[in-house]
């Protein structure tokens, strides 16, 4: 009976992880409109609704502050030049191009990271296997005794609470980074209004680095799954019992920990504030 349970939680210990692992790939590997068409339209509803006019008058401040800038910062307009009336129409154009391709310029940069991520989960493939694949097993199972059958059971069922634990942490950081994904591209607009200006620019490019860190965090994130897959290869065929289980544990413990970290990573590499 005891065998028969530990053989159990063996096969089943890290199965709902290996499931939500397996799942990363596919799931940062999407846009925000091929991961959920309902939510996307939603955000993109909202934004153009909403956002937009409120990116408008935005815009149109920015603009006659621009325009204000040109005219008198040549020595009060005593030395007037009338180019920089057609400069600022060209800056009119631009932003006004920009605020109405908002969304087309987000979906961009999220197709960009999706095809680094789709070429890059073929470092993965097949060799995700968190299983602990031993042969000789139940030989080694046989060969123990009583007591220490019982504790490796007690054990081994811990380590199955903990892997539930785990697999949750992972499906929160990634359903979160789409969340955030999506409360990032709903506000889209209003930063996009201030790009053009000098001094009010950097609201505009700092967004655009977020949203480049994020986009990217799902490649950053594939790494991880990717070294946390070669790492598992050095304990899964390992000839005791104990040092598997715990090396499987541990290696998963330091996924999650890292698959926290990429988010600040990314925002770190990208210099987004």
């Amino acid at each position: 009976m005891l065998i028969d349970g530990i053989t159990s939680n063996f096969n089943g210990m890290f199965n709902e992880v290996n499931t939500k692992v397996g799942e990363i790939a596919s799931q940062v590997g999407q846009t925000p409109q091929g991961w959920n068409a309902a939510v996307f339209n939603l955000i993109r509803t909202l934004s153009e609704t909403v956002i937009i006019p409120v990116a408008g008058m935005i815009l149109t401040f920015v603009l006659t502050y621009e325009l204000i800038t040109m005219v008198i910062e040549k020595n009060n307009m005593a030395d007037f030049d009338t180019f920089v009336i057609y400069k600022w129409i060209f800056k009119t154009f631009v932003a006004v191009f920009i605020l109405t391709h908002t969304f087309d310029i987000v979906m961009g940069v999220f197709s960009l990271a999706q095809e680094v991520v789709s070429r890059s989960s073929s470092v993965i493939g097949s060799s995700l296997d968190m299983n602990l694949a031993m042969s000789n097993l139940a030989d080694q199972l046989h060969s123990m005794g009583t007591g220490e059958l019982i504790g490796l059971y007690m054990e081994s069922a811990i380590l199955s609470l903990a892997m539930k634990a785990i697999s949750l942490c992972i499906f929160i950081i990634i359903y979160g980074r789409m969340l955030e994904i999506y409360l990032t591209c709903s506000i889209a607009p209003i930063p996009f209004s201030t790009m053009v200006n000098r001094e009010w620019g950097h609201i505009g490019n700092s967004y655009l680095k977020s949203l480049f860190a994020l986009a990217f965090q799902g490649f950053l994130i594939m790494v991880c799954v990717a070294i946390y897959a070669i790492l598992l290869q050095t304990v899964t065929g390992s000839s005791n019992i104990h040092a598997a289980i715990w090396g499987c544990a541990g290696y998963t413990v330091l996924l999650c920990f890292t698959l926290f970290k990429t988010g600040s990573l990314s925002k770190a590499i990208f210099g987004a504030h």
